[in-house]
């Protein structure tokens, strides 16, 4: 039978990886709008229809790219790790433009996990001691399935919930670039959550860092231009 003890920590673990997840955890997420502005300065994307085509192949290059470096990092959530994926995603991430994003979304991550999960004195003690290594980024993909590791999350879950939180983070740029309505909005996220899901996340979960590859080159070369164009609601 399962103790009171025990069962307490589970309930206070779930309310800390829902907190994770929360959208008013200040991680800069809702500054960044994942390359979506610029598909739609260079209309990539112009209708609802496209919108959701387009989320859908985000989904799944985000998956190729990055889960590997959420898994690989959750798999053995210490510093000497989390350091090596950092470097290795730094030097991957080509795009200057994704790059400085995940980089910002990251050290903001890092930085209020080690704040907010006092429980995990880990945090803090590899935020401090990694602070003054210059050669570090602090990318967000590892340090996310950093967190979550420290957080006792299993390795599925994480990976579904970064999946997630770059399907939340989209959806409300969508909705702020006034591609789609609020409700539209809530619909659609509902409805590419299966795809995503059933899919993108099969297809690309418990993959290593070194199997990471690009799905879409297109939307990565299309992000690279948000620094060009003339009016600008997100960083990225």
């Amino acid at each position: 039978m399962i103790g009171e003890g025990e069962r307490d920590a589970s309930s206070c673990r779930q309310w800390s990886e829902w907190q994770l997840l929360d959208s008013i955890l200040p991680t800069g997420g809702f500054a960044h709008s994942l390359g979506l502005e610029a598909s739609v300065q260079t209309r990539l994307v112009s209708s609802p229809t496209d919108l959701e085509t387009h989320i859908i192949h985000l989904l799944d290059n985000t998956a190729s790219l990055l889960l590997p470096f959420v898994y690989s990092s959750h798999k053995s959530p210490d510093t000497e790790t989390w350091q090596k994926l950092d470097l290795l995603l730094d030097a991957t991430l080509t795009n200057q433009v994704s790059s400085k994003a995940s980089i910002s979304q990251g050290s903001a991550l890092l930085r209020v996990a080690a704040s907010v999960f006092t429980e995990i004195p880990s945090l803090k003690t590899i935020r401090d001691a990694s602070s003054g290594e210059s050669r570090l980024r602090f990318h967000h993909a590892p340090v996310f399935g950093l967190v979550c590791g420290l957080l006792g999350m299993d390795s599925e879950t994480c990976q579904r919930a970064y999946l997630f939180v770059t399907l939340r983070d989209v959806v409300s740029a969508a909705t702020r670039l006034n591609l789609v309505g609020p409700m539209g909005a809530s619909v659609m996220q509902h409805r590419i959550a299966a795809v995503a899901g059933e899919t993108v996340l099969e297809k690309w979960k418990d993959r290593d860092a070194g199997e990471a590859c690009q799905t879409s080159p297109l939307l990565d070369v299309v992000q690279g231009c948000h620094g060009y164009l003339f009016s600008r609601l997100f960083c990225s």
